[in-house]
């Protein structure tokens, strides 16, 4: 598995709050997250990484070897481990009340895995030249989607589109979304932050994930730099792990 990673304040935020982190983990598993954080400076960036390293805590203790749906049930527990963190870390200081985050977090035990998440950071899964959204965004612009009360068109420039109907760390208890997953040779997952969804569209995401004379890492960075082209009025997280087949692909860790 390839493991790459990106992130930039943008151009309008003055810091960054999403927070991310990628890693094959001792067990043998990989794992990818990406929070994006809100409440302002400092409360969304404290909650974004509270909620990132309090589930690669959970994680790394992890048994080998579980099946699938173990591991769903691990993940599953960790977000909502990670929900308590923050929403006490809200509750007992001021100048955190009312931050929470996003999350999106994936989970591979060699071609299978699980991806849980809570608000609109998304997971695609590129196959072939095509793409496919792995996760459906807990955002108010979706539920008038789904309603139908407005048009795709209208969503991409909805004035409340940033609105989350679900979201980390803001409520004693929340839902976590669970989707098992399956990869063949060649796929490659794409995390990432709104900063970069909303900002740059399925087709600039599939022609770039397809553009095979271009690393991975080149390709992260194309995938950043069309978002801030498009205005950067966000933070921007990307992640990518492409089922790749060599041996011996390097390891990288980070933490915004």
């Amino acid at each position: 598995m390839k493991m790459v990673y990106v992130s930039d304040v943008g151009r309008v935020r003055p810091v960054n709050e999403d927070s991310a982190w990628i890693s094959r983990l001792e067990q043998g598993y990989t794992i990818g997250i990406v929070a994006d954080g809100m409440g302002g400076h400092q409360a969304g960036d404290t909650a974004s990484q509270l909620a990132v390293e309090t589930i690669v805590q959970d994680m790394v203790e992890l048994a080998p070897n579980l099946s699938v749906q173990a591991c769903g049930e691990a993940l599953k527990q960790a977000i909502l481990h990670a929900n308590e963190v923050v929403f006490r870390k809200a509750s007992e200081h001021q100048e955190y009340h009312n931050m929470g985050t996003t999350v999106v977090a994936v989970l591979l035990s060699g071609q299978n895995g699980v991806v849980g998440h809570i608000g609109d950071s998304r997971v695609y899964q590129y196959r072939q030249g095509g793409l496919t959204q792995l996760t459906e965004d807990h955002s108010l612009v979706n539920e008038l989607l789904k309603n139908k009360q407005i048009s795709e068109e209208e969503a991409l420039t909805h004035p409340r589109r940033n609105v989350l109907t679900r979201a980390l760390g803001t409520d004693s208890e929340v839902e976590v979304d669970l989707d098992q997953i399956v990869l063949e040779a060649g796929d490659i997952l794409l995390l990432c932050s709104d900063g970069l969804s909303n900002h740059v569209t399925r087709e600039q995401m599939m022609l770039t994930l397809g553009a095979g004379d271009l690393s991975l890492q080149d390709r992260a960075q194309h995938l950043l730099q069309l978002a801030l082209n498009a205005g950067g009025d966000d933070n921007i997280t990307v992640a990518l792990l492409e089922n790749y087949e060599e041996a011996g692909p390097s390891i990288k860790e980070w933490n915004s």
